[in-house]
């Protein structure tokens, strides 16, 4: 009996081993040198040094996704300009990594009628298809409250204030990157 039970295990196992050298093995492909374009610095430091102004950086699976740019909350001109922008009113939800804010209701002295506002960024590209504005209008009449979006100048007003304050800030980067960028690859002498 436990001959069999042995027999039932390793059968399989061993099935399983002889077909799986019956297949080929695949040809892996020579390096072509050839292609290579420059050589390569020695200095781990200079060459780590040289892929951070690059805007080079470590990927663990290929990708064509990166461009090896890093568009961080504080460093996106779209998202800065929308703080801007609404910053007259408490924010109820600032969310970058999904590309949302929402305010909190906002009344100019009638507590009966309030507006929320919602923006949507569809891109970290400045442009007008990138972010999408929403109003929404509050009215509240003996205790009973009722809400629907509005349509309004507003909304296109709004959108258009971000993006003229996001083209500003877009320029005011470029400037400063192209101040601080170096001059000069960095070099052996540099990392004494």
């Amino acid at each position: 009996m436990i001959i069999y039970k042995i027999i039932k295990f390793i059968l399989p196992i061993l099935v399983v081993a002889s077909l799986y050298g019956c297949g080929s093995l695949p040809k892996i492909p020579k390096p072509d040198w050839s292609k290579r374009s420059k050589t390569i610095e020695p200095n781990a430091r200079i060459r780590a040094q040289q892929n951070v102004i690059d805007g080079k950086g470590m990927r663990l699976f290929k990708s064509n996704k990166g461009s090896g740019t890093f568009s961080f909350a504080s460093s996106n001109p779209l998202w800065k300009a929308a703080l801007d922008t609404v910053s007259f009113v408490s924010l109820a939800n600032a969310d970058y990594s999904g590309g949302v804010l929402i305010t909190d209701w906002y009344s100019e002295g009638n507590p009966d009628e309030a507006i929320k506002i919602t923006i949507r960024f569809l891109s970290n590209e400045i442009r007008a298809d990138g972010l999408v504005v929403g109003l929404y209008k509050r009215t509240c009449a003996n205790n009973i409250c009722s809400t629907k979006e509005i349509t309004s100048d507003l909304n296109f007003e709004i959108k258009d204030k971000i993006l003229r304050t996001a083209a500003i800030y877009k320029i005011q980067d470029d400037k400063n990157f192209a101040l601080n960028k170096p001059k000069r690859p960095i070099s052996d002498k540099d990392s004494k």
